[in-house]
């Protein structure tokens, strides 16, 4: 038997080349910077130029990888809805029936909105509508993760046969409009922010409670 059988494999580099970590770090440099200047300027009156001066990027650099700032927002929100996602799936694996997922997912939610918005929310301009991202492959993960966690949960109950997509939309809608109102106010209170969604969502308006 030829010796070559016994000669060890070569060694194959598995970790990025220098090129493509260039790239990682120039993409991270630009959202790290955008999060910066939507925070202090506002996302309304915060510009690309903006952007690329917080990077110390050319102007060429980042259009390489971004066309506007639109693009960039878009890509905040992918970038935290992908850190949200382990979160959800955890609630989702320890729920053991609808209103405990439904209040897990959504205090979860409203933590993560808090500690990841609040310095956005303290410094923008009084009055300015925030936006929302459009639709991105990470923000359509997320309301796929919640679909297929109610259809599991209201199975497990023997609910009634629902529209699973209407429902996912509309508490994505509840908790997304109550989180922005959530992170006005002062202090920001994510647990009495989530019981009144969860109320809301399980018991319409005469499960809320009276002021």
């Amino acid at each position: 038997m030829s010796n070559i059988a016994y000669f060890p494999k070569p060694h194959i580099d598995q970790r990025p080349g220098k090129r493509e970590r260039t790239k990682t770090a120039n993409r991270q440099a630009i959202l790290d910077a955008a999060r910066e200047v939507f925070g202090e300027l506002g996302y309304d009156a915060a510009t690309v130029r903006d952007i690329i001066r917080r990077t110390g990027l050319a102007s060429g650099t980042f259009y390489n990888y971004y066309k506007s700032k639109e693009e960039v927002f878009d890509a905040l929100a992918d970038d935290g809805a992908r850190r949200f996602r382990p979160l959800l799936r955890a609630e989702s694996e320890k729920a053991t029936d609808f209103p405990s997922f439904l209040r897990g997912a959504v205090l979860a939610y409203f933590e993560f909105l808090a500690k990841e918005q609040e310095s956005w929310r303290l410094d923008r301009p009084v009055g300015e509508a925030f936006p929302h991202a459009r639709s991105t492959p990470e923000l359509t993960a997320v309301f796929d993760e919640v679909r297929e966690a109610f259809a599991r949960v209201l199975a497990h109950d023997n609910a009634p046969p629902v529209d699973l997509d209407y429902l996912t939309s509309a508490c994505i809608a509840i908790a997304r409009e109550l989180g922005d109102k959530m992170l006005e106010r002062r202090p920001v209170d994510t647990g009495a922010a989530a019981d009144f969604a969860v109320k809301l969502i399980l018991g319409g308006v005469p499960a809320l409670p009276k002021l």
